[in-house]
């Protein structure tokens, strides 16, 4: 719904979006063989839900984004975590030359971008990417599920019933997190020479009101959040909407799309 992560948009997002099981970071590790001797660029990388746990399973993070408050938290978080091997600059997917270029002979074991792929240039970008890859490395395209206000969900319809009565207009984005954006994703990896594999980690988990009602305010641009009065009043009719529950159980899906260079 926004493009503008700044602010107290980047707060909402460092706490209410959620981060990564163990089976997904399996999944890249495993996709990819990826070890201690690895350097993996996580571009459009936000408050660092993708590359704090990477950081854990490679030798190097390298966290990219255009949010300068994104990355400060992201920075934070790292250092709250004592997660040495993870640095963070300030570019997007059109940085991706010169980040290679910094990078010299030095390959990377792979490219991951999670959650942000809609706001790139994708042919351009797995073009660029593909000369930075080290043999068996690859690109990773990490869905985490679908937006809160589309899912399959009776608590979903109700929230998005709220939101559309907040906004005043129908809310369909999809931030292409559908089948269609996911053919979008794989037709372009292919169309850029890659080989094509995808994975679905699928898993249910609690989902509060708190975090739902932020979840919605991380997705909105920072000069278009409802004053504070505003945003209590939505959370309290969310509330209300919900029966007056507390948490509900959200049924979590996260696709993996990985194109590895032939």
């Amino acid at each position: 719904m926004g493009t503008d992560f700044s602010g107290e948009v980047a707060t909402y997002y460092a706490r209410h979006r959620r981060g990564y099981p163990p089976e997904v970071l399996d999944a890249l590790v495993g996709a990819f063989g990826l070890g201690a001797a690895d350097t993996v660029v996580d571009l459009g990388c936000g408050t660092g839900q993708l590359s704090l746990p990477l950081a854990a399973r490679a030798g190097a993070v390298i966290g990219v984004d255009p949010s300068p408050d994104m990355l400060a938290m992201a920075r934070q978080a790292a250092l709250n975590a004592a997660r040495v091997n993870a640095t963070w600059l300030l570019g997007a997917d059109s940085d991706l030359p010169a980040l290679g270029r910094l990078l010299g002979e030095r390959t990377i074991g792979a490219l991951t971008v999670a959650v942000a792929i809609h706001f790139m240039d994708r042919d351009t970008l797995f073009r660029a990417a593909r000369p930075l890859l080290r043999p068996g490395g690859g690109v990773a395209v990490v869905t985490n599920g679908a937006p809160l206000w589309l899912q399959d969900a009776e608590w979903s319809a109700a929230l998005r019933g709220c939101l559309e009565r907040l906004l005043g207009h129908p809310v369909t984005a999809t931030c292409q997190t559908d089948e269609a954006g996911r053919w979008r994703n794989q037709d372009a990896l292919v169309r850029a020479g890659y080989r094509y594999a995808e994975s679905l980690v699928q898993y249910d988990a609690p989902l509060t009101v708190d975090d739902m009602v932020g979840g919605v305010f991380s997705a909105m641009s920072a000069d278009r959040l409802p004053s504070m009065q505003d945003r209590a009043a939505f959370t309290s009719e969310v509330h209300d909407a919900l029966g007056g529950r507390d948490k509900v159980t959200e049924r979590v899906r996260v696709w993996l799309q990985f194109g590895t260079p032939d």
